[in-house]
């Protein structure tokens, strides 16, 4: 299946948290998307592996996606390397998207710019030749495919956007597809450790994010994103 957007996330909930409302507009506006979480999320304080990936599935089939894989690398001990390079590659040549979002480059957590820079090293590399690939099991090579363009959403440092896109009608469901992860965020009822993404004021201040890029911009909410190379436009009136 050729999707148009395929989103990377270093754990399942980071697509959802950096760019859940984009995803959502993107599957209404009728583009084929799918998500490829890198890790389990298995060093997570809060909940296991085998809940999140149920959780993974319900946020999924709230977004709408076409697809959701795991490649099931070492949560915390991934590495940029050739071995873990070569899985991404496999996926982006699987599935061939236009477009790749991923981790932000530059956070809190460790994967997260790890995963950014991996992803992106991958999409760069997908599109080599001389690199020979194929999905397990099948006997087929796969054909090189690079990307149009990599881009990178925002999670928890407030890092300044390259651009934002409008994303006013479906933040209503990007809160409702964070919230499939009941195990990681706010439940007055949870007796499991408290984290930093646990607190209600974790989850109001994503909603506050984008209310506050929306402001920025003139429109009610907004995603922000972070670009590896210059961005352009047909014509000045194409920006709101």
């Amino acid at each position: 299946m050729k999707l148009d957007l395929l989103v990377f996330g270093a754990h399942p909930d980071d697509a959802e948290l950096g760019a859940g409302a984009t995803i959502a507009k993107e599957v209404a506006r009728g583009k084929k998307v799918g998500i490829i979480d890198l890790t389990r999320g298995e060093l997570g304080t809060r909940g296991t592996a085998e809940i999140r990936d149920k959780e993974a599935i319900t946020a999924a089939e709230v977004l709408g996606v076409r697809v959701r894989e795991n490649l099931e690398f070492a949560d915390g001990f991934f590495a940029n390397d050739k071995a873990h390079q070569m899985e991404v590659i496999k996926m982006v040549r699987k599935y061939r998207p236009e477009i790749v979002l991923c981790n932000a480059v530059s956070d809190r957590h460790i994967d997260h710019a790890r995963g950014a820079a991996l992803v992106s090293d991958a999409c760069f590399l997908s599109g080599l030749v001389k690199i020979d690939t194929k999905m397990d099991g099948d006997d087929l090579w796969q054909e090189p495919w690079r990307p149009k363009n990599v881009y990178h959403y925002i999670q928890w440092k407030n890092l300044e956007p390259d651009f934002v896109v409008d994303v006013s009608e479906y933040i209503e469901k990007k809160t409702e597809a964070i919230l499939a992860y009941s195990s990681q965020f706010y439940d007055p009822n949870s007796e499991e450790p408290e984290t930093p993404i646990s607190s209600k004021n974790f989850i109001e201040s994503v909603n506050y994010r984008a209310r506050d890029l929306g402001r920025l911009v003139g429109v009610d909410y907004a995603e922000g994103f972070t670009a590896e190379r210059l961005l352009a436009v047909k014509q000045l009136d194409d920006l709101l």
